[in-house]
């Protein structure tokens, strides 16, 4: 019985000489020097959640900026390193909806001036913000070993072709273009049951690499961007209104400081720099 109890009495102390050494630590913790980050300031729960999860905002845009915003946000994090930027392309259609749906969206860019009117009737959308930033051009493209005999919209009209892709007026303003000059050059009626609708202004332009339609309609950004040796450029297209980019703030954004920091950097002298780059004319000229 007796060596029962003094095993008993063994037992009792280690566990209180663990539970001694657990405070002691704790207590450590909260009394020894606090641990600093680079600037030497302490790091608490607040500040380290911040340093590591940067202000995130997010800027829906058209298609047809993929390249030059992809550059922009590079760029513009670098400068801004307490910003990230997520980039959502698509339609301007497609984008409105979105936000008209409540996506959490803090800026938004559209291909034309309609979707942004749009929503500007709607309030969704700061107007005050609103800026035109960049214009853009239409042009003809077909596969680059196309035997057909294809200079220009009429010859578009000829029974060999078969296959036109155009975006969905409904949803990409580069097929809203489209439809308006070919209805001005009186042979929207002639085609219309040869178009392939796509998407967005990138589906057009895969339509024509991969030789799956015998012509297509597209900006001219965006035929500078396709794999090399797989389109011609066979025309630019008139339209009857210039393909004017505007951008601005949805009205919903918890972050428009640091949205209204990404349209003034799209609108300034580095973003019409990087504009210019990929072929858009800036609309500082």
């Amino acid at each position: 019985m007796r060596k029962e109890l003094i095993v008993l009495l063994v037992i009792l102390g280690v566990f209180l000489a663990i539970g001694c050494t657990g405070n002691g630590n704790e207590a450590t913790n909260e009394t020894d020097t606090p641990v600093t980050n680079e600037t030497g300031a302490p790091v608490t729960n607040e500040t380290s959640v911040s340093g590591q999860n940067p202000d995130a905002i997010t800027v829906s845009a058209a298609a047809s900026l993929t390249e030059a915003f992809t550059d922009m946000e590079s760029q513009f994090e670098t400068e801004n390193p307490g910003t990230d930027v997520n980039l959502n392309f698509a339609g301007s259609g497609n984008l409105r909806k979105q936000i008209e749906g409540g996506a959490p969206v803090d800026v938004f860019a559209s291909a034309d001036q309609k979707n942004m009117d749009m929503l500007a009737n709607e309030t969704f959308i700061d107007n005050s913000t609103r800026k035109d930033f960049a214009e853009n051009s239409l042009v003809l493209i077909v596969p680059a070993n196309s035997d057909l005999n294809i200079t220009g919209i009429k010859d578009l009209t000829a029974s060999d072709v078969e296959k036109i892709s155009i975006g969905n007026p409904e949803t990409a303003p580069v097929g809203k273009y489209a439809t308006q000059a070919l209805t001005e050059a009186g042979i929207w009626d002639q085609l219309k049951d040869k178009t392939i609708l796509a998407e967005d202004v990138k589906q057009v332009l895969t339509y024509v690499e991969r030789g799956e339609v015998d012509a297509g309609f597209v900006y001219m950004t965006d035929a500078k961007t396709a794999n090399p040796g797989t389109i011609k450029i066979v025309a630019t297209v008139p339209v009857n209104t210039s393909i004017s980019y505007p951008i601005a703030l949805v009205s919903a954004s918890d972050n428009k400081e640091e949205a209204q920091e990404f349209v003034d950097f799209v609108t300034g002298e580095e973003g019409q720099e990087i504009l210019e780059k990929y072929g858009f004319t800036p609309e500082s000229e």
